[in-house]
């Protein structure tokens, strides 16, 4: 007798949660030239490197998220430091995971691991979007020079890489697909159709994972179709199994509503199915209510379905939908559905294609939207008192910023002011005295227009903070 171990598992994953993390930025150097015959040779401190980032790349040869399944965490290599006589760190190696043709990339919650909002679409072979980049580098001294400050004795602080969580969906690049009740014959039309040979049998959900097939019209005009397990009431709601591979269908630019004209073993209504299953759809998404779909009555050739066929066709009709009564057993009428079905893809296609104009890159696309969430200052009070202020970008200049040194934490008041974060304060309703967290440190806001009227800083650190524990986080 086999062990529970030993039963085979599918390999079709779509769905994987993956945690990634680009690699530590290197920190910039302080040094000054010191050579012989160069007195006061200047600052010489070279750059850190930017850490390695994670990227998906479109890969038309994976067929599922199954690299996935049991591997989460992916990380992306750390830079090196500055050196003197102006060396650079060396960059950080970059991290590409492949992912197949049709993948949905999301970022995640990271406590409610829900998801927040889609960060890229890979639906063309050699697409590609960097989901985590890696930290920036920390510049040396010598960009720190300007005609009051000859010698700046401080250099910022690599930037530590961001690690999160995304969630990888693939969804299927299928021209068509066939959808229906459990049985209705939709794995006996896609091998009817094409060359794909799904498994068949007379018992309901023999389909466990999606198929694909390409087809080829007589008229020389091609398309894939997909074959989807099964749907049943209640699939959008997760009942049944084809609940878990609604989404395949979401991509299809046509759908074929296949119906058993004999009812199957329940003696059902083909009419009735015909509703319950586009009522499915819609819930599930509402566009799909509105998909082009082409009605297929299966199973013409069983004995006294012509009153069924007649009650579908008026049923389809009425919806504008095509209709077509065929058989996948005997072939009877799958000219004329292959013929219908390459011609409505080819049309709707050509109309995608043509609404669609130049397409922009992907990786500039996606870069500018994170640019710009990364310049977002977000102001919330915590306390009567007590504000705190997050941002990439900010809380990228306090990481950075060394806090041994004197200099740097000056060059840092000044930063905050360049960047609009006292115009922020302000809008919220901070006032003088009122404490500001940003990470693990805590300043004393000095109020609007201190820095020009009496040469004090906007936010002052507040006495001993520094060590990363200001405000008890």
């Amino acid at each position: 007798m086999a062990k529970e171990d030993d039963v085979p598992t599918s390999s079709f994953t779509d769905l994987a949660r993956i945690n990634v993390r680009g690699g530590d930025g290197g920190a910039g150097c302080m040094s000054f030239r010191r050579e012989a015959f160069v007195p006061k040779g200047g600052p010489d401190g070279g750059d850190g490197g930017t850490g390695g980032s994670v990227c998906l790349a479109c890969d038309p040869q994976l067929s599922s998220l199954v690299d996935y399944r049991f591997k989460h965490h992916f990380r992306a290599g750390r830079a090196t430091h500055g050196q003197g006589a102006r060396r650079h760190g060396r960059d950080g190696e970059d991290l590409v995971l492949k992912v197949p043709q049709g993948t949905q990339v999301r970022e995640l919650d990271p406590t409610a691991m829900e998801p927040l909002y889609v960060i890229a679409d890979l639906v063309t072979p050699g697409q590609r979007v960097c989901v985590a980049p890696g930290g920036a580098g920390g510049r040396g001294n010598i960009h720190f020079v300007t005609s009051v400050r000859r010698a700046p004795a401080f250099a910022e602080k690599g930037e530590p890489a961001r690690e999160h969580w995304i969630e990888l969906e693939m969804k299927l690049l299928a021209d068509a697909a066939l959808v229906g009740m459990p049985s209705v014959g939709k794995s006996s039309l896609i091998a009817r159709m094409s060359a794909a040979r799904p498994k068949i049998a007379d018992y309901p959900f023999t389909t466990l994972v999606p198929n694909l097939g390409m087809v080829r019209a007589k008229s020389g005009l091609s398309f894939v179709v997909a074959d989807v397990p099964g749907l049943i009431e209640g699939a959008s709601e997760g009942r049944g199994l084809g609940h878990e591979f609604l989404r395949h269908i979401e991509r299809s630019a046509l759908i074929l509503h296949v119906v058993d004209l004999t009812g199957g073993y329940e003696g059902r209504d083909p009419v009735a199915d015909y509703r319950v299953i586009n009522r499915e759809l819609a819930t599930h998404a509402e566009t799909l209510a509105e998909r082009p779909q082409i009605v297929v009555a299966n199973k013409c050739d069983m004995p006294d379905v012509e009153d069924a066929a007649e009650r579908l066709r008026i049923a389809a009709e009425a919806d504008g939908r095509p209709f077509f009564t065929v058989s996948a057993v005997t072939g009877a009428g799958m000219d004329e559905l292959v013929g219908a079905c390459a011609r409505e893809v080819h049309d709707l296609r050509a109309a995608d294609s043509a609404s669609d104009g130049s397409a922009e890159l992907l990786d500039v696309a996606a870069e500018r939207e994170r640019r710009h969430r990364d310049r977002q200052i977000v102001v919330t009070r915590e306390e009567r008192h007590v504000w705190r202020v997050s941002g990439t970008d900010i809380e990228r200049m306090v990481v950075q910023t060394d806090w041994e040194n004197d200099e740097a934490v000056v060059y840092l008041q000044h930063r905050f002011e360049r960047s609009g974060l006292n115009a922020r304060l302000v809008e919220a309703g901070c006032v003088a005295g009122d404490e500001v967290r940003i990470l693990g440190h805590a300043f004393e806001y000095e109020g609007e227009g201190a820095d020009e009227a009496g040469g004090e800083d906007v936010l002052a650190p507040q006495p001993g903070d520094g060590t990363g524990e200001a405000d008890g986080r």
